[in-house]
C-alpha cells in the first residue's frame, strides 16, 4: 500500500477496531503522520498541538489492528506506559510480523 493510501485508510478507519492492519499499512501511516506533523509544527504551533490531538483518533484502532495482526491482544497497547522499556517494547511488537490466517 503506498503512502497516500494507507494515511487515508488510517484516517477512514479512525473507529473501526475489527480486522487487522499489516506492517506496511501501520508504517506507512507512521510516516505520513510524521510528515504532516512537522508540516503542521512549521505553520503554526496551534495547529501542531490540534492535529496531535487529532491524531490519536486513528491511531488507537490502527495500533489495536496491528498487535492483533502480530498475534497479541489489544492489552498489550498498555505496556508503552511503562518508561523508556515500554516504548521500545512496543515498537519491537509493531515491527512483528504478520500471522497467517
Amino acid at each position: 500500500m503506498r503512502l497516500i493510501e494507507a494515511y487515508s485508510s488510517g484516517w477512514s478507519r479512525s473507529f473501526d477496531y475489527t480486522g487487522r492492519s499489516n506492517r506496511g499499512d501501520y508504517w506507512w501511516f507512521v510516516l505520513g503522520n510524521l510528515i504532516v506533523a512537522v508540516v503542521a509544527a512549521i505553520i503554526s504551533d496551534k495547529l501542531y498541538a490540534l492535529y496531535a490531538l487529532a491524531s490519536i483518533v486513528p491511531g488507537m484502532p490502527l495500533a489495536v489492528r496491528r498487535l492483533r495482526d502480530s498475534g497479541k491482544a489489544w492489552p498489550w497497547l498498555l505496556i508503552g506506559l511503562i518508561p523508556i522499556i515500554g516504548g521500545i517494547w512496543l515498537i519491537v511488537l509493531f515491527c512483528q510480523p504478520s500471522l497467517q490466517g
